[in-house]
């Protein structure tokens, strides 16, 4: 490993608390023009994951504090899109929540690929997992829990934007793994009770029969409904998710088809067709599939998989959001530096996931 893992550690811990905002939201990278002052339900939950588990205790709280606050402040929008659903006329898809929201909890004002549903199911898994690994209580978070699962569970079969803020037209499977963590946790936690818990285990049943029928082609999961392909967020699903368990023959099944499709000198694409900054490997990727790997007991890949993310660190160790080392098509690049600039450099959320991995390899984080 040519980068000191220990000082690159103790660096993403430091980044990811010391630009997080006095009430809890993580921007997601502090300079990049696309996503400067806002926070992602999705990326800012698997960041306070990533710093809990390093020890992060109190950042990690608050971002679920944020979380919750942002909820409790848009029950109204919730209630109605509940509501709305289940007298069987839906809202349409710009009424929906948004993937992200400014650091105050308002909704954008820039044009975005809004609809994403993946974010509020990896809030409640997250916030629950943070729980239960320091001792603290759920209930704190219970009445934002009760509308996250109100939502998810009179929405999770609608088609939405997937991790990449693309196609909206799909149902898409790491989307339905984050909601499905999301019903699990709430319901294993005791944040719901009564008929919401039957209708959350309901959902997630159902979801998992999906999973395993049409969100699986040749012994793997795919990256949406009617599908053969695969996604590198489909890894997350294995660990730390834990929605297809390590035993289950879909996890090795899927971790066999990323690397043989994605993975490149051990770093991981998101997807084949991807032309973003003329699709580069991304160091979280190569993070999710790590600790899909160490969770089916292959220790050795997952540690080269930490090598190869901590190895893209710039000279001041910042981790980017994706390198171009292996690009899938060099002549998108420039034309997203000309409209966005250059790659977005620190990317907390790849941070957030080396030291994931990191502990879950044993590391400790001075």
């Amino acid at each position: 490993m040519h980068t000191d893992l220990g000082a690159l550690l103790a660096h993403s811990r430091s980044v990811i608390t010391s630009l997080q905002e006095p009430n809890g939201a993580y921007p997601a990278s502090p300079d990049f023009s696309a996503y400067r002052g806002y926070c992602w339900f999705r990326d800012g939950s698997f960041i306070a994951d990533g710093v809990s588990a390093a020890g992060a205790v109190d950042s990690a709280t608050r971002f679920f504090d944020w979380c919750s606050d942002v909820l409790l402040r848009h029950a109204g929008s919730i209630e109605e899109i509940v509501a709305a659903a289940r007298a069987g006329q839906p809202v349409p898809d710009d009424r929906m929540l948004p993937a992200r929201f400014t650091f105050a909890g308002d909704l954008g004002h820039d044009d975005w690929w809004d609809f994403q549903l993946d974010g509020y199911g990896t809030w409640l898994w997250a916030a629950v997992a943070h729980a239960e690994r320091h001792g603290l209580d759920v209930q704190r978070w219970r009445r934002a829990a009760e509308l996250t699962v109100d939502y998810l569970v009179s929405s999770w079969q609608r088609p939405c934007f997937d991790w990449w803020e693309e196609h909206s037209e799909q149902v898409h499977i790491s989307t339905l793994g984050c909601i499905a963590a999301g019903l699990s946790a709430a319901a294993s936690s005791g944040l719901i009770e009564g008929p919401r818990l039957e209708a959350a285990l309901d959902a997630r049943s159902a979801i998992d029969d999906l999973l395993h029928g049409d969100g699986t082609a040749d012994g793997h999961l795919v990256k949406w409904i009617g599908d053969d392909a695969v996604d590198g967020s489909l890894s997350a699903l294995i660990s730390p998710l834990g929605v297809i368990p390590a035993a289950d023959p879909l996890a090795a099944g899927t971790i066999t088809a990323v690397r043989r499709d994605l993975s490149v000198d051990g770093g991981v694409h998101r997807f084949r067709a991807d032309t973003f900054f003329g699709g580069g490997q991304w160091p979280l990727l190569t993070c999710f599939l790590g600790l899909a790997q160490a969770a089916v007991g292959d220790r050795d890949s997952a540690r080269r998989a930490l090598e190869w993310a901590a190895n893209t660190a710039t000279v001041d160790l910042m981790l980017p959001e994706q390198v171009d080392d292996h690009l899938l098509d060099p002549s998108f690049r420039q034309e997203w530096i000309d409209r966005w600039g250059t790659v977005a450099t620190p990317l907390l959320w790849s941070h957030a996931m080396l030291l994931r991995l990191a502990v879950e390899l044993g590391e400790v984080v001075e």
